[in-house]
């Protein structure tokens, strides 16, 4: 398949351009800078330079492509207080695809996401479903995107064969700059490794390697309006997370009250709060997956996320 892939160059990007590559894929990625070409090109892939939003030119490789693959996500702005414009742009760029793949039947895979689906309680892949307006406990943002996701879904009705592949919070893996590198970082500040209040809440987790395996899966195989979880780890209690930053950095590990939280943690207090365990039971059913990468703990273990920054 020639599959144009969006975000090709990113964290989950980099690791699905070479798993479709080795499966014998001919992969179009896009491409914003030099460096993010330079990086494409080096791993095997056609570069298509432009951004989320050159819709022309989104349009024009989904024409040439046999399925897209969409992971490109505005997260330098919806994590500065403009998550609701980073939705924007992602729902251009969704229905701009769904126009051109619109009864083709070829494959459109694209990335959501599985925190607060369904707090306090093990999410499934039928969470999250409703076709109404989304509110209750979701923020404006996050409530856009899942209601992309909703968008995605419903290509089906119009002959795409669309899926979303749900990831958890922590996608995580040597290189990962994301939520762990960012709590690990807090701890080497702090002088701590915390936790709020009993630290009980989980939170679902998967190694780089086994998400960008199910992007393959989805692309090749999935059903039309899919949701899959790419879900490794169901739940892991953050306060086993800090327990194991905190004997690798030499810290002590304590428990830090919700009325401090957000001076501890900073933008972080409201998502590291969250109990969020998912399951992925149907997804594994489904299509044959099954995660093989390492788990957050072990993977926290190996030691890659406290190499010192200064060096």
């Amino acid at each position: 398949m020639r599959v144009f892939v969006t975000g090709a160059s990113g964290w989950i990007g980099s690791a699905v351009v070479p798993e479709l590559i080795g499966a014998g894929h001919q992969v179009v990625g896009l491409a914003r800078s030099d460096a993010s070409a330079a990086a494409l090109a080096e791993a095997g892939a056609e570069v298509r330079r432009g951004t989320l939003d050159d819709l022309d030119t989104l349009r024009d490789a989904a024409a040439e492509s046999d399925g897209v693959i969409h992971l490109a996500f505005k997260h330098d702005i919806a994590f500065s207080g403009g998550f609701e414009d980073a939705a924007d742009a992602d729902r251009r760029a969704i229905d701009t695809f769904g126009e051109v793949l619109s009864g083709s039947d070829r494959p459109f895979v694209i990335a959501s996401g599985t925190l607060g689906l369904a707090p306090g309680q093990v999410a499934t892949e039928q969470d999250g479903q409703a076709s109404g307006p989304v509110g209750g406990h979701w923020a404006a943002g996050p409530a856009k995107r899942l209601t992309n996701a909703h968008a995605t879904v419903a290509l089906a009705d119009r002959g795409v064969r669309s899926s979303v592949v749900r990831l958890p919070p922590t996608v995580h893996g040597d290189g990962d700059h994301g939520f762990m590198a960012t709590v690990v970082s807090i701890a080497r500040e702090k002088g701590v490794s915390g936790y709020i209040g009993d630290g009980a809440n989980r939170w679902p987790a998967v190694h780089r390697s086994d998400a960008a395996n199910l992007f393959r899966l989805a692309l090749e195989s999935a059903p039309a309006g899919s949701t899959l979880h790419a879900i490794a780890d169901q739940g892991v209690p953050i306060r086993a997370v800090a327990g194991v930053i905190g004997r690798q950095l030499g810290l002590p590990v304590a428990s830090v009250s919700p009325d401090d939280a957000a001076g501890h943690f900073t933008w972080l207090a409201a998502f590291l709060a969250m109990d969020s365990p998912v399951s992925s039971a149907y997804t594994r059913e489904l299509l044959g997956w099954q995660p093989t990468g390492p788990g957050l703990l072990d993977d926290l273990d190996k030691g890659h996320y406290f190499a010192d920054p200064s060096v």
